[in-house]
């Protein structure tokens, strides 16, 4: 599918429009970006809770797992008072300090390198299977069981030797902070890492956004946000998740009711992957769709909504209609949601 994308690039935010559409904004805060790395001492040993309490020289304490998940991961134990590298997996929110791993990865256009680690993986997003044998391969073979390497789904038919070049500047910026380098992550050199390998028609430097985007921007703080036709998405978030419900409104439809609940549906669809990836909604979703009256309908609708995630840049899994009839899914936190940002 042909799609325009723009990046806008100030010193204050970075930007990500999509055939006219704002799907995503980020102030540029590099004390609050998911990704960084740091360097920190261990303030309390809670072997009870299974993890350790961090200063990393903010307001409250990072959390720390005492045992990473990964089973490939190769760093020894640690102490209280040791003074450690550690990434931040998610961010700091109400009275919760940041999630840590020692389990740092570095991201490339193509690769992800983790240098602690020994796993290497293809990611999900890459569906052929021939594909993914061949790119677990190459993997494999650029790691040489010195590193964990994930192949990221622009790697998809890439030459080996590009992925090598990426490779060795990975490696070079892992030794660099090793050697006492600034590891901090430039929130700008990640946007742009990201997008462009998915297709970028232009990066502009701009003081502001264009004023439509800039009025998209501030739709983004409403509950309710029309669909094309009549019909309306309404979005509540909560402690535990985000509810987002489907309604047909003032769309009577000029055919039969089951033309008329696809339709918007469908139209929900997109707007729904824009609103969660504008506000930057993460953790688990609930979606509310109109009730459908048949199997076929209940599948094109998800085909739907998978198709548009396609897009998004942050891992997303749809994990498909619970008991109730509703959709279910889950999206990594990577930053603070648009409605913290506000607060900040």
């Amino acid at each position: 599918m042909n799609m325009e994308r723009i990046i806008y690039l100030s010193d204050h935010f970075g930007a990500v429009a999509e055939d006219g559409r704002l799907v995503e904004y980020i102030p540029f805060r590099k004390e609050d970006c998911a990704g960084q790395i740091l360097r920190g001492r261990v303030d309390r040993m809670m072997p009870g809770l299974g993890a350790a309490f961090v200063d990393i020289g903010r307001n409250k304490d990072g959390f720390l797992p005492l045992k990473e998940s990964s089973q490939t991961f190769t760093e020894p134990d640690f102490r209280s008072g040791d003074r450690i590298l550690v990434q931040i997996r998610k961010e700091e929110t109400g009275n919760k300090g940041a999630f840590l791993t020692r389990d740092i990865s570095l991201a490339g256009s193509y690769l992800i390198l983790m240098p602690r680690n020994r796993f290497t993986g293809v990611s999900a997003r890459v569906k052929d299977p021939e594909e993914r044998s061949r790119m677990l391969r190459t993997g494999k073979a650029l790691a040489g069981d010195r590193f964990g390497i994930v192949m990221r789904e622009a790697a998809a038919g890439m030459p080996e030797e590009m992925l090598r070049e990426e490779l060795d500047r990975l490696t070079t910026q892992w030794n660099e902070i090793l050697n006492g380098a600034d590891p901090e992550i430039d929130p700008e050199d990640e946007l742009v890492r990201d997008y462009v390998p998915r297709g970028t028609e232009r990066i502009e430097r701009a003081e502001k956004l264009p004023p439509n985007l800039e009025r998209q921007l501030r739709e983004a703080e409403h509950r309710k946000i029309r669909l094309p036709h009549g019909g309306n998405i309404v979005i509540d978030r909560c402690e535990a998740m985000t509810v987002i419900d489907v309604n047909s409104a003032s769309d009577s439809g000029e055919g039969n009711r089951r033309e008329t609940v696809l339709r918007t549906n469908m139209e929900a669809c997109e707007e729904i992957m824009i609103q969660v990836r504008l506000r930057n909604l993460s953790g688990i979703l609930i979606l509310d769709m109109i009730d459908m009256e048949t199997e076929e309908d209940r599948a094109c609708v998800l085909r739907a909504l998978e198709e548009a995630f396609q897009r998004d840049r942050i891992k997303t899994v749809i994990h498909g209609y619970t008991s109730l009839g509703l959709i279910e899914m889950t999206r990594k936190r990577s930053r603070a949601a648009w409605q913290e940002q506000q607060s900040m």
